[in-house]
């Protein structure tokens, strides 16, 4: 499933199966593979220049980041992957039988709950992750510890009230309040506006910020996301130059790039068993952006995959007993896409060159080169 729909991908992903699911075993996220141990802090970030978008009776736009970093040692308390309460937000609809409703709470990660950062002045490139809709930003945890670990600054943003649980430092959750209004004209119009904004929101306070600023290279920053979160990278670049090179992971576009085009790096990522290269099918709107990116580009996809393959949702949920309808091991997925990213990111802020992008690779025959 390829969608920015009204249903969401983590509901409908998760519950796919009608398979009895089984929490016996502890979930956990597999560990990054580069050579850094991983740092993660979370911020609460409060923008006063704007009243909320899906709640104008807030004078204000709050947001929760996740930064995750190269830290000086792996040792430490991990960050929790969920609260209990957002587990159940997020799973309570499912009904999956043998599933608790906390069990994404019990979630094992590799990232260590506020480590000293390692890295020089300036030394990290920065890649900021925007998840799906309605879907929590911890979904691409896997993603973002990957990064990390080869040497990435990354920001994970919960976009506020587009999600069913986002919890603040004082104990209050806030819901979905755009779910109530995602079938209206204009929804995803507005959607691209909200999250550009918030991505330079995020921007701005890391930048300006005495810990982050010192760290993070302006000149070196990207952006990516899986479904929504990828199909709005090409709305924030356009909004904002300082995002060097961006990646759609899996989303569909509904709101297409103008004619004037983008001319920066810029990568698709999507599922090859949904895709018949000329044909009309669910990535007409990647055929239509593709003539008006002008830059360095690449598209690329992974035979076997679904929607979910891509984030931390196909191993917890292989590992759940829950089948999400893909072909190609859960673990490989991942690493496909943890891969191709990380290799994307290292070509256009590193101008390391990367073989895996220039031509397909007998390493993983899954991956079909579209452009």
């Amino acid at each position: 499933m390829r969608t920015l729909a009204v249903a969401t991908a983590l509901t409908l992903t998760l519950a796919a199966s009608p398979a009895t699911a089984s929490a016996a075993t502890t979930p956990s996220l597999p560990h990054p593979t580069g050579h850094e141990p991983v740092g993660v802090t979370s911020l609460s970030l409060k923008d006063t220049s704007r009243p909320d978008p899906w709640v104008p009776a807030v004078p204000y736009r709050e947001l929760m980041v996740s930064v995750f970093y190269p830290a000086t040692s792996a040792n430490g308390p991990k960050k929790q992957y969920m609260t209990p309460l957002e587990s159940q937000r997020n799973l309570e609809r499912e009904g999956i039988p043998g599933l608790p409703l906390d069990v994404l709470s019990t979630v094992r990660t590799n990232a260590v709950v506020d480590a000293k950062p390692a890295g020089r002045w300036h030394g990290l490139p920065l890649v900021v992750l925007s998840p799906g809709w309605t879907q929590p930003r911890t979904i691409l945890t896997a993603l973002a510890e990957e990064l990390a670990s080869r040497g990435y600054a990354v920001a994970a943003i919960d976009h506020t009230y587009e999600n069913r649980a986002t919890t603040f430092p004082d104990g209050h959750v806030t819901g979905c309040a755009a779910c109530e209004v995602d079938d209206q004209p204009g929804i995803w119009e507005k959607v691209a506006q909200v999250r550009s904004k918030d991505t330079s929101f995020v921007l701005d306070q890391l930048l300006h910020s005495k810990k982050w600023g010192a760290l993070i290279d302006p000149q070196r920053i990207g952006m990516t996301g899986h479904s929504a979160g990828g199909a709005v990278t090409t709305q924030a670049m356009l909004a904002d130059p300082r995002i060097r090179a961006g990646a759609d992971i899996d989303g569909s576009i509904h709101v297409p790039l103008p004619a004037s085009g983008l001319s920066r790096p810029f990568l698709f990522l999507g599922s090859m068993d949904n895709y018949t290269p000329g044909q009309p099918g669910p990535y007409d709107d990647w055929e239509t952006d593709w003539t008006h990116l002008t830059g360095w580009k690449r598209w690329l996809m992974v035979s076997g995959t679904v929607h979910s393959s891509f984030t931390d949702l196909g191993v917890l949920a292989a590992q759940l007993g829950v089948d999400i309808g893909a072909s190609i091991d859960a673990y490989r997925a991942l690493a496909i896409t943890r891969n191709y990213v990380s290799a994307f990111f290292d070509l256009n802020l590193r101008c390391r060159p990367q073989p895996l992008l220039a031509a397909p690779s007998p390493a993983y025959p899954e991956v079909t080169f579209i452009g």
